[in-house]
């Protein structure tokens, strides 16, 4: 246990010489290759650089990387891939994805245990809004980064405590809550 903590201090240290840049240059990385922990990334930020400032340099990081995916993919799928699709239960899904609320897409955002890079290739392939998903993206991400900065526990430990899943359930609700609000006022669809 030890060896760990002491790759966290490590790491901690590397992340506070190298700078706020560094923060978000490591939450873009998990942007790019998802297999990477952004809940980590999220938690060494968190502890390099304290609590508000992790969370805002994780936060504009991982809204960057997802928006990038996601103009990546809308490119992609006007030149090569609405081309290729004739498959009948790939245009079902592609309808559904179509008609997908701006609410219901910052819930989906918001889950700590979604995987991002798949709702930013689907999204951009089905070419959802620009607006939408930005607006989406920057109001359900705010949720996940505050879960993996406050929390900052494994999926195993997050699964099994109640407080967590409490606190889950909260922060999805007010992303819900929030996301109606916006769409009242700014009509995003």
């Amino acid at each position: 246990m030890k060896l760990l903590y002491d790759i966290v201090d490590y790491l901690t240290l590397l992340l506070q010489h190298g700078g706020i840049i560094s923060g978000i240059l490591l939450v873009l990385l998990e942007s790019i290759i998802p297999a990477l922990p952004l809940g980590v990334f999220v938690a060494l930020n968190v502890n390099a650089f304290g609590v508000i400032v992790g969370i805002i340099i994780s936060w504009l990081a991982t809204c960057l990387g997802c928006y990038l995916s996601f103009l990546l993919f809308s490119m992609i799928s006007k030149k090569y891939i609405k081309e290729k699709i004739k498959n009948p239960r790939l245009k079902k899904i592609e309808k559904k994805m179509k008609k997908i609320d701006f609410s219901k897409l910052v819930v989906i955002i918001a889950l700590p245990f979604t995987p991002a890079f798949l709702i930013n290739i689907a999204c951009g392939l089905v070419k959802t809004s620009k607006r939408k998903f930005l607006f989406a993206l920057l109001t359900g991400k705010i949720f996940m980064i505050l879960f993996w900065g406050l929390i900052g526990k494994s999926l195993i430990e997050s699964v099994t405590d109640i407080s967590t899943i409490i606190i889950i359930c909260i922060f999805i609700l007010v992303a819900y809550l929030i996301s109606k609000i916006l769409n009242k006022k700014f009509q995003i669809e």
